[in-house]
């Protein structure tokens, strides 16, 4: 290799050279192909460490189900094709993916694999082990969606997945063009969770969530977005790793484990605290209804293994007992609210002592177990499709929230006996319109004779961007109320938590206060969604007394209270047609809409516990036609 002085006297020998171009026009052109030569040469030099530096800088593939690296993608889809029986490219011809499915593929693998779940059928392992020796080749994909065909994995799981950017360079020298991109189509598309579609810029909270990879694309990619990008990764990366640490290659697996755990350990430490328990024993709906069917349906529960997930102070464990159960498993995540259930079955006597009296009859029925559900799996104490009824109280706000759905779920899977109950076993979720009540506005309008209605507007656009928990009036409700959702715990699988669901939403018939056939039809301000939950526990268990648990805003309220979702602008409706002269927009009130067609996604969040909500609305005109606004996305954590 040159040195640096040899170079430098080449340099001053082409600016001579230059000069002398500009100076004799006969050899011009000569000395112009000379100079173009040389100044090749010269930007391909490059000293010794910088070219350690790119040796050293060369892109660390991780393996999507173990701790393997390599250097490039070819030889990590041979190994995860022999190894781990997940073939790449073969899945990617099959269903002739382009590059924004092959990166929700890898994604989709990535997320399933942190939850020690098989992304081909699904089933969750005990162990990252387990799930390497049962991984196996595609099943039943043909004829349905393809399960990582979803939005929500444009979002990697891995913050620094160099395999993101990479696989799309390895197809393009094996094939050409045909997975070719442009690497600042990527930055912007894996940025939408931030675009409001209406050029209105969302949260911040958005910002954390951006990918990593765009920071490696290409220079002019990095330099571009060096001082916005960076700043949100580094800080959504900044409790897991140290920029100076050479040694940060750790699996996507230990990173989502460290953040799971974190989350898990915020959560369960909150339910420490005894004014939630308090709030929960207090809500007479909810108690009621879980204290009915337990007690009121003694052929299920006289005699029977029951296991109460999440057990928290153990009152439904101590129905369960009061009720005639032979067992109960109380298992509660919260180590000091463990601790409070064991001493509160004790002084009710119905501890289990785990030391039989001389008659062969235990002291008492129930049994503590402190952990999560998930960790539970050398519980040798507890044999596995051993429980005949399998109890918990898992509903979050709008009834997804805290994920805890899954934990049921896995129970279900390991202890429930075949034909065992569930309580509850069905879970209904619905939706309906409100008017302007069921917003600040009215409040803000007249306090104490003083207008303060801007606080109001501004509230209501907070609110357009972060859902509201809080409580409708049913007077409130100026649609009609459909079903968006339903669940059966008996058959349902985890993955069915995230879903999409359309409804179409009628204004109420409303009479006029005057009977007089002429007046004119009124108009309603439809300002936003309410969404609400019952849980069934229906006579497939509860034969004796089913019994029904509503949040709805028709029944007395509950602690969920309703999860409200507003617009970032209200839409006139009307049951019948309103004369205007002249063409107007659907939802204003020249002509307000007959119908509002709501399309809803609710899926888990990124981050553990939370739930993202997407909604898109469209107003139908008297006429048939149709507007469309913006869609809006909430995140509730």
């Amino acid at each position: 290799m040159a040195t640096h002085h040899d170079e430098e006297e080449e340099l001053n020998d082409l600016k001579m050279k230059h000069k002398l171009h500009d100076t004799e026009d006969e050899d011009g052109e000569e000395e112009e192909e000379e100079e173009e030569e040389e100044d090749q040469n010269w930007n391909d030099w490059k000293t010794d460490g910088e070219e350690e530096e790119l040796e050293g800088s060369k892109a660390q593939l991780l393996c999507l189900f173990c701790d393997s690296v390599y250097s490039s993608c070819s030889p990590l889809f041979e190994h995860c094709a022999s190894a781990h029986h997940f073939d790449f490219n073969a899945i990617k011809k099959t269903h002739g993916l382009d590059f924004y499915k092959c990166l929700k593929l890898i994604n989709y693998v990535r997320y399933q694999v942190a939850e020690n779940r098989c992304w081909s059928c699904g089933m969750t392992c005990q162990s990252l082990r387990d799930l390497q020796n049962h991984l196996h080749g595609v099943v039943n994909f043909e004829g349905s969606m393809l399960q990582w065909d979803n939005d929500r994995y444009l979002n990697p799981i891995l913050q620094d997945d160099a395999l993101l950017y990479s696989f799309a360079e390895d197809e393009e020298d094996e094939d050409g063009d045909n997975m070719s991109f442009d690497p600042k189509e990527l930055v912007n598309w894996n940025q939408f969770e931030q675009i409001s579609i209406g050029d209105e810029i969302c949260s911040d909270r958005y910002v954390s969530q951006l990918m990593t990879p765009c920071e490696n694309v290409g220079k002019e990619v990095a330099s571009a977005s060096d001082s916005g990008i960076r700043a949100g990764v580094e800080d959504a990366v900044s409790s897991f790793r140290n920029e100076n640490d050479e040694q940060f290659n750790v699996s996507s697996a230990k990173i989502v484990a460290n953040q799971i755990r974190d989350i898990n350990k915020s959560y369960f430490g909150s339910y420490s605290s005894f004014g939630i328990h308090r709030e929960m024993i207090s809500d007479k709906v909810r108690t009621d209804a879980y204290r009915q069917a337990i007690l009121e349906n003694p052929s299920l529960i006289r005699g029977a293994v029951v296991m109460d997930v999440g057990c928290g102070t153990g009152i439904l464990s101590l129905f369960a007992a009061q009720g005639g159960a032979s067992r109960v498993i109380a298992v509660e995540a919260s180590e000091k609210m463990a601790a409070v259930a064991t001493q509160i079955a004790k002084d009710n006597s119905l501890l289990r002592s785990g030391f039989p009296r001389s008659s062969g009859q235990h002291d008492g029925v129930i049994e503590v177990v402190q952990g999560m559900v998930e960790d539970l799996d050398n519980a040798t104490h507890i044999q596995p499709h051993s429980v005949d009824v399998l109890l918990s109280e898992w509903m979050g706000y709008c009834l997804l929230y805290e994920s805890m759905l899954s934990s049921v779920l896995l129970a279900r899977d390991r202890w429930l006996k075949p034909g065992g109950a569930i309580l509850p076993d069905t879970a209904t979720m619905f939706v309906a319109g409100f008017g302007k009540g069921g917003t600040s506005i009215p409040f803000w309008e007249n306090v104490y004779g003083i207008n303060m209605s801007c606080i109001g507007l501004e509230e209501v656009e907070d609110a357009a961007r972060n859902p509201i928990v809080d409580v409708i009036d049913s007077c409130d409700i100026i649609t009609t109320t459909q079903v968006l959702q339903t669940f059966d715990l008996v058959t349902m699988r985890s993955d069915q938590m995230d879903f999409t669901a359309k409804v179409d939403l009628e204004p109420k018939l409303v009479t006029p206060m005057n009977n007089s056939t002429g007046s004119e039809p009124e108009i309603t301000w439809c300002h936003g969604l309410v969404l609400w939950f019952e849980t069934g526990f229906t006579e497939r268990f509860c034969s004796d007394m089913p019994t029904i648990l509503s949040t709805s805003p028709y029944n007395p309220k509950t602690h969920w209270s309703q999860t409200i979702l507003t617009f970032r602008e209200p839409i006139a409706m009307a049951l019948v047609k309103v004369t205007s002269e002249k063409p107007a927009a659907v939802g204003t009130d020249a002509c307000p809409a007959v119908n509002l067609q709501s399309r809803i996604s609710i899926v888990r969040a990124v981050q553990h516990r939370s739930i993202e909500i997407s909604m898109e609305i469209s107003g139908i005109g008297p006429d048939g036609r149709k507007r469309n606004w913006p869609a809006q996305l909430f995140t509730l954590n």
